[in-house]
């Protein structure tokens, strides 16, 4: 009784520090990637499912490796469909038994996992290199990212005699951000000539999937919440350290801890060292790939043999890749439920 007493009571002033304190609704964006509300990088599979919603434009990404692909498949005829399907299956299946085993699908998954990468970083460079020669510069992605509206005069030096850029009317948030951008930025710059080509950009828009830059989220992520410099990140300060506009309830704080406890305090000690810090900040695609084969075979296998033949993929190729049926049975639907409503 006293034990329970206490949690709550230990609850009560966690939501009492924490009462006036604001959150994102959802996510931010942050080089380009977005977070998470408690900070970390937002997982690849974060729209998957949404409110007990399942969305399968994250499974034909999945296979194909590209959103632009996808998005060209769902308007394929089912026939065409299923045959540049079966052209892929060539590829996928690594013994060429016809089946495709969920570690040939894994393997897959996790090949298009970083083709997705690399397609969202060159879209991002794209976006970003205003002189199109190829490269970013820090002074483009900011114009790029946080707006346009700066004036040198406006700049700061930092204890190392470098500029730090500011732009008028920037929030603190938005400050904070950019200075941790420009940290990435300049660790992402392998050469260290200013500028970003090609190889080096995908280091700063994902840095989240190069071990390389581990080190620096690990460093960033305890200035933001290691409020007594221990090197580590208790509990209050896992839910102390957010920014935000809503009030932290009881319902939430129950949500974090049990987030906290059963996630990311893999040993238990009541508070994250740096090895565990990483494994909440950076999401497992290893993981997330197994939840995607464990999810399209519960959906293709039919006959339970823990093999997806070739015939069972095309079968379900919607479920894969998409095409046109699904889109003319989503608008067979809602003729249907037009009419009703009339």
């Amino acid at each position: 009784m006293w034990k329970e007493l206490s949690v709550w009571f230990f609850l009560a002033i966690i939501v009492i520090n924490n009462f006036c304190e604001s959150s994102p609704a959802s996510t931010h964006m942050h080089s380009g990637r977005e977070r998470e509300e408690d900070g970390g990088y937002s997982p690849r599979d974060h729209n998957h499912i949404v409110n007990g919603e399942h969305h399968v434009e994250f499974d034909h990404e999945a296979i194909l490796g590209s959103v632009k692909e996808a998005e060209e498949f769902d308007q394929l005829p089912p026939e065409e469909a299923r045959k540049r399907l079966a052209v892929l299956l060539k590829k996928m299946d690594l013994d060429s038994d016809e089946n495709i085993s969920r570690k040939e699908l894994k393997a897959w998954i996790l090949r298009s996992f970083k083709m997705l990468s690399d397609e969202e970083a060159k879209e991002r460079m794209e976006d970003a290199d205003e002189n199109e020669d190829g490269k970013v510069s820090w002074a483009e992605h900011v114009a790029d990212s946080y707006g346009s509206d700066h004036s040198e005069e406006d700049d700061e030096i930092d204890e190392h005699g470098n500029a730090i850029m500011k732009l008028k009317n920037m929030d603190i948030e938005d400050e904070k951000l950019m200075k941790d951008d420009k940290v990435l930025f300049d660790v992402a710059d392998l050469n260290k000539d200013g500028l970003l080509d090609a190889k080096e950009y995908p280091f700063f828009s994902h840095p989240e999937e190069h071990p390389e830059m581990w080190p620096i989220i690990l460093q960033q992520t305890l200035r933001e919440k290691d409020m007594d410099n221990d090197g580590r990140i208790s509990f209050q300060e896992f839910v102390g350290g957010e920014s935000g506009t809503r009030q932290k309830d009881r319902e939430w704080l129950i949500s974090e801890k049990d987030k906290f406890d059963h996630d990311f305090d893999k040993d238990g000690d009541g508070s994250l060292d740096s090895s565990e810090i990483i494994a909440w900040m950076v999401p497992s695609n290893e993981e997330i790939a197994e939840e995607e084969v464990t999810h399209l075979f519960a959906s293709s296998d039919d006959d339970h043999d823990d093999l997806l033949s070739f015939a069972e993929i095309l079968d379900h190729h919607d479920i894969f890749v998409g095409s046109e049926a699904t889109d003319y049975g989503d608008h067979l639907h809602n003729i249907h439920t037009f009419s009703d409503e009339l």
